[in-house]
């Protein structure tokens, strides 16, 4: 009997340095799960009741089981290289036949599609060009090299700060005689002492009254119908004020009743021109093809928490498209918006205006932009931009891709958008040591298996995922090498078995 325990042992430590030696081989292999032998004694077969004299036959293998722990994950910065970080499997496209694998090494084949070092195509859920990810079903994922479709510029926000302390713009106030007065009353002009003055917009009528030889006048703001001042003593080339922000100067002999109509005087606006407007910023406008044009706006002060728009390309003229109005908080309260045809309404969208932009280029034409300035301010501060967005970008090549730990990828392209590409899935098994290995760190689900649980990374029971990483082997070298020592040493026990067995029986032949 003992050449039979023996014979067994022997095989059995074999096995054992099997298993223990392909471990330490693929000891430096990606996503490798090491494996344990495990043995099962042997008894020959007997009807007998008595359990007391039993004398076993010697050892078999009863399963090599893998140990499917993590292995540590070490950072590559290869976009394609991923890492699971926690339960679950890639689920691979073999030509239709379906595999499971924890080794993430991928690259791109000519197709565009991200496949392994055999050539399996790694599967997941795609993505429609909007980036909508459909989880109907697994397809092999692929990385698209085509151009991202510009988008059209329809919606600007802009929010500034318009600086409460700018000049108006407003030219030399208007003198002008009245048609009735029969003195000699002439002027010297009117001059502007405070050019952001709000009065500034006002008109005003200065008017003499003469009684007994004494000269004397009032100033009346005509606007709002406010007396300034009156009975004040005349003097010829002397200054008088008018609100707070100008004076005009007269000179002769005015005749009871003569008076002067002081008024404003527009600033005309030119693009060109950077003295007709107090402020002004741009965007790039992208049409319908991915053409882009520079859009300036302009903002020019016409009155004490008043302003007006216009906006225009750069290589163009620009038009007034509406005027924006500040409360004594500096907050907008409110716009009026100005079409082409000159006409002002309350916009349906509070706080924007409507913009229309010339193309040439074969796109839609003429373009209509919304310009909404809502959160601008009028404060006492330096005119400025304090956020500018808009919603169109050019096309875009792809310059680079990146998986993220819920497995999906994106696409970043050169116009600066980014776009979902797919998502990887992974698989699970409600018994993992019963699935075939295939080779090539490769698995095929069994009965004993089970089916594969398909979902997205980070999901119940599903580990997550880190791109430009690998998982290394969970080999533990220092353990297999004393394991390797100690299945030596059994296969030498197990061969002193037999050699005794010999000269025990050579003994029995030579009485």
């Amino acid at each position: 009997m003992g050449y039979e325990q023996g014979l067994s042992g022997l095989a059995a430590a074999s096995n054992d340095l099997d298993v223990v030696g392909n471990n330490i081989a693929n000891s430096d292999t990606y996503g490798f799960k090491g494996s344990t032998a495990i043995f099962a004694d042997m008894y020959a077969s007997s009807v007998a009741t008595a359990v007391n004299d039993q004398v076993g036959i010697g050892t078999q293998l009863a399963e090599v089981q893998q140990d499917f722990s993590q292995g540590t994950i070490d950072t590559t910065d290869q976009a394609l290289d991923i890492a699971i970080n926690g339960s679950g499997f890639f689920q691979m496209s073999n030509n239709g036949s379906t595999t499971y694998t924890r080794n993430g090494v991928f690259q791109l084949n000519d197709d565009g599609y991200i496949v392994n070092a055999e050539g399996d195509e790694l599967m997941g859920y795609a993505a429609n060009a909007d980036g909508v990810v459909n989880t109907a079903e697994t397809v092999p994922l692929t990385i698209p090299t085509s151009n991202i479709a510009p988008q059209v510029t329809s919606t600007v926000n802009a929010g500034l700060n318009l600086d409460a302390q700018d000049d108006l713009m407003l030219g030399t106030p208007t003198v002008t005689m009245a048609a009735g007065n029969t003195g000699s009353l002439t002027s010297s002009g009117a001059t502007v002492t405070n050019a952001a003055a709000g009065s500034n917009t006002d008109t005003y009528t200065v008017t003499f009254q003469v009684t007994g030889g004494t000269t004397t006048y009032s100033v009346v703001d005509s606007t709002t119908g406010t007396t300034l001042s009156s009975g004040n003593a005349y003097t010829a080339g002397d200054a008088i004020d008018l609100g707070d922000g100008e004076t005009v100067t007269l000179s002769g002999t005015p005749a009871d009743g003569d008076s002067a109509t002081i008024a404003p005087t527009a600033t005309a606006f030119s693009a060109s021109d950077s003295s007709t407007y107090n402020y002004s910023t741009s965007f790039e406008a992208y049409d319908s093809l991915g053409g882009s044009q520079t859009v300036n706006v302009y903002f020019a002060k016409t009155g004490s928490g008043t302003w007006d728009v216009y906006a225009g390309p750069e290589d163009g003229s620009a038009q007034l498209v509406g005027t924006a109005d500040f409360n004594s908080s500096g907050q907008l309260t409110g716009v009026t918006d100005i079409s082409s045809s000159g006409a002002s309404s309350t916009p349906t969208t509070p706080n924007t205006f409507v913009l229309s932009i010339p193309n040439t280029d074969g796109s839609g034409t003429p373009q209509q932009i919304t310009l909404n300035i809502t959160g601008t301010t009028q404060f006492g501060s330096t005119d400025g931009v304090n956020s500018l967005t808009q919603d169109g970008y050019a096309a875009g090549e792809l310059t680079s891709f990146s998986v993220g730990s819920t497995g999906l990828l994106t696409g970043d392209y050169s116009n600066g958008q980014t776009a979902t590409l797919g998502q990887i899935v992974l698989a699970t098994f409600a018994n993992q040591n019963g699935l075939v290995d295939l080779g090539n760190n490769e698995y095929e689900e069994t009965a004993a298996s089970g089916p594969a649980q398909i979902s997205t990374p980070g999901s119940t029971a599903h580990g997550t995922l880190e791109g430009g990483a690998l998982e290394d082997s969970n080999v533990d070298l220092t353990n297999q090498l004393v394991d390797l020592i100690t299945a030596q040493r059994d296969y030498q026990a197990n061969a002193q078995t037999i050699k005794t067995q010999q000269t025990v029986d050579q003994t029995l032949m030579n009485l």
